[in-house]
This record gives C-alpha cells, structure tokens and sequence, in this order.
C-alpha cells in the first residue's frame, strides 16, 4: 500500500513520535510506501496526492500541540485516525483559543457533546479549563469524519464506545462502527547478562548500592504521574527497607517543583533525578536497574504509558493506577493480593493496580510488599515481560496495523455535517482574490474527496 503518515517523527520528543518512526520503518521492510508528513512537511500532502493518489492516509493523534497540524487534514481528507489519547479536549482547546477563536470552539464543543450544556465551553474560553478538559474528551468529530479509528487494546475501544454512546442525542443516533482494537509497542526485551550489566553501570553512577532497592519513575516528572503520592507512600516504607532508594528518570516539569517536595519530605539522600533521558538505550538501562518501577497517572487523557511498556519489556515489576482503558493487562490488587475483578490467584498478574479512592493505603502497600518480597519480584517480572512479548511486540504491532490499514483503504469517505470552520478547504484567499473579477477558482472541485492545492486549515 502507498500511505500517507501524519505524526511527529523524532526528534521530537514525544511517545507518539517514537512510536511512529520505527512502526513506519517496519511496514516499510514489508513493502508498503509510507511517505511521513510532520508538520513542516505537510503542505507537500496536497499536490503530491494530486499527482499520485495515496491508498490510505493515517493519522497519529495524541493529546499534545505536536498533533494540531493534523486536524485540519484528518477532517478533510479522511483515513486511519489513531487515538494514542482518547481524550483530546487540551490539545484542542489550546489550538483554537491560542488563535483566539472562541466560536469555533464553541461550534466544536457542541458539535462534539451535543448532551451537555453549550455553557460549559465558557469556562474553557474564560480560562477555567482543568476539569472540563478531562470530562469532555472533544474526539466525535475525529472518530465520525474518520474511514477507521484505532485504539490501543480492547479495553480502551470498549471505553471509547461507551464515552460516544453517552453523547448520543437520541437512541436514533447509533454509536460507531469504525473503532478497532490494535496493540502498541514500545521498548526492547531485555535478557539476563543486560539487565545485570545496566543494573551495575546505572547503580554505580548514581552511587546507589547493589542491594538497595531501587524505586523507578520515568517519562515527564509532573504532578499527574502522582509523584507527591510516592514521595509520601515512599516515607513511609522506608522504616521496612532501609536500603531502597527513589530514581527519578525524566525531564522536571516546569510547573512542579520536584526537589522541594524531595526536600519537604526528608528524602533528598534516598532520591537521584537524572533529568532527561535522550537516547532509548539510556532509557532501559535506567529501567533495568530499578527493583521495581511506579507508573501512576491521575487525571489522564486515556494514555497507555511508554515507560511502563518499556518497564514490562525489561522484566521489571510494576505499579499503574487501575485505569478501565488499561484493564486488559491482569493486575494484582495489594489489599488482597488477588487478581483485581476476578478474585483469583495471583499467577496470572502481570503488575498491581492501585485503586485511585484507596491510593495511599495501596500504594504504600505495594511499596512494602514489593522491597521485602523477591519472590514477587521476580515472578511479577517474567510475566510482565511474556506478556509483553504476546500484545506489545513491534511485529504484532505491525501485524494489527496492517490488518486495520487493509480494513480502512476498503471503506468509503464518511459522510458527517460538521461545523462550517471544520470543512476549510484551503482555497478562501484564493477566492476572495478572484471574486471581484467575476473569476471561478480554475482548481476548485466539487467533491469534498477533491481539494485544490495549498495549504488547508481547521
């Protein structure tokens, strides 16, 4: 198949932008044409379909400013749109209201949550945006102008259902039929010698002890990766390991100040921040030397997180906040010890889940439970990353893709009404130049599958 690829590619830094570069190379070693269009080479997208028709366009779409490029092409020229967020109201709202377009946003919020209040986008517009982003998740237009959306894991499609299901203004109004399942990959399965030789350089850098018991947190060090809940649930383990230790992989958000909150708490002897990681590799080592690894997300936009991939792919043991969108993985709950929803052993639990209405009891339980038990330890860690290999595998990452590529180049361009802003076609100064000499637009088309050169916009 000859693809366009809208998504960032490195080096930008972003999961999405990871993911995308070696999918694209995988699907390149299987013969498909994939021509890559981030944002500065976009404008090409228009005469280069003009002169050579793609099969398929897909989108890469996630929750950050690096995607907004995309939106306007994904309206008008329909394809594969990938959901790596299923909840995309900030990155959205901060586009529209950053060009100072407060009808449009109006127009989209509406158009997208037909059952809520229309004055619900005032508050965003007002600026009072924080809770509103992550209740209404602003993606029915992307998910109706799209041939298919893919979602990462059933979970996350159930979700996603379920959300557009509650937005239905009548029964009339049937939810999607164009919302498949795939698998997502990040990382590299790690062996034994890997492990043991990052876990001695990583460890000896930092001037961490080969039998301290090691607590990582990577990706974007922000507030929402609960990091004040570890710092304290942390305090309170160490009386019961007095050799474990914090490590802090990742950039320091500019909005939180992470030493200090180190610093209030007494830990600043126990906890190391490396800052950002650049290379992939420096990424794994620093995963493969931890003991553990905690990837907690509250409030979130319905990510899957990269570093908690990466984690099961090392063999790590690992704790995620028990999310629906990710309750595909089998989780062991840390009040019972028990796999969460079933009440069974824990041989089938791949990591713990922590429940968000009891999370400092269970966090600090997990904590607790994991630096004095080995054998958990282990057993959490070979089935972390057997489960990696059976649904995060780059090859059956590509095996889903090409199967729901096939699937999209077969369906027809929808046909959905949406707001007037949404439909630019890229043509209105050209137009207004010509209309008052009577003159028709010469490469202007009648059919929405048809646009003239240009840029467009949305």
């Amino acid at each position: 198949m000859r693809l366009a690829w809208f998504s960032p590619f490195p080096p930008v830094k972003t999961g999405v932008a990871a993911v995308s570069a070696p999918l694209v190379a995988t699907l390149r070693s299987r013969g498909h044409v994939v021509d890559p269009y981030p944002e500065h080479a976009a404008h090409d997208f228009v005469w280069r379909r003009r002169q050579d028709p793609y099969d398929l366009a897909v989108y890469q779409f996630g929750n950050s400013s690096h995607h907004d490029y995309e939106w306007a092409y994904a309206l008008n020229y329909p394809g594969l749109v990938v959901l790596h967020d299923t909840h995309l109201h900030h990155a959205r709202a901060a586009f529209l209201l950053r060009e100072r377009r407060p009808e449009d946003y109006r127009a989209e919020f509406a158009w997208n949550h037909p059952g809520a209040s229309r004055d619900l986008a005032e508050l965003g517009v007002a600026g009072f945006d924080s809770a509103l982003y992550y209740d209404w998740p602003m993606m029915r237009a992307l998910v109706a102008s799209a041939r298919l959306v893919a979602v990462h894991g059933n979970a996350a499609r159930t979700e996603l259902l379920e959300q557009l299901a509650s937005g239905r203004p009548s029964a009339a109004d049937r939810p999607p039929d164009n919302v498949r399942a795939i698998r997502l990959s990040l990382g590299t399965q790690l062996g034994r010698d890997r492990i043991g030789q990052a876990r001695r350089s990583i460890r000896s850098r930092y001037g961490i002890g080969e039998d301290a018991i090691v607590f990582g947190c990577f990706g974007g060090l922000t507030p929402e990766k609960r990091l004040p809940q570890i710092l304290s649930a942390f305090k309170a383990v160490v009386p019961y390991a007095p050799s474990s230790r914090l490590l802090f992989g990742g950039a320091p958000a500019a909005h939180y100040d992470l030493r200090a909150d180190i610093a209030a708490q007494g830990l600043e002897d126990r906890a190391t921040i490396t800052g950002y990681l650049e290379r992939d590799e420096d990424l794994a080592d620093h995963i493969a030397a931890c003991d553990a690894t905690l990837n907690l997300r509250w409030p979130t936009a319905r990510e899957t997180s990269g570093p908690w991939l990466q984690a099961l792919a090392a063999g790590r043991p690992t704790v995620i906040t028990d999310l629906v969108h990710l309750s595909d993985a089998p989780s062991l709950d840390p009040r019972s010890w028990t796999v969460n929803g079933s009440g069974t052993t824990r041989d089938t639990a791949v990591c713990i889940a922590i429940d968000l209405m009891d999370e400092d009891h269970s966090l600090r339980l997990a904590m607790r439970r994991l630096a004095a038990d080995a054998g958990l330890r282990d057993s959490l860690g070979r089935r972390a990353q057997a489960w990696w290999t059976r649904h995060h595998s780059p090859e059956g990452m590509a095996d889903d893709y090409e199967s729901v590529l096939g699937q999209a180049a077969q369906r027809s361009d929808p046909h959905v009404e949406l707001p007037t802003h949404m439909r630019n076609r890229g043509d209105r100064t050209l137009q207004s130049l010509l209309a008052p000499f009577g003159v028709r637009n010469p490469i202007a088309s009648d059919t929405r599958a048809r646009h003239p050169g240009g840029t467009i916009g949305a």
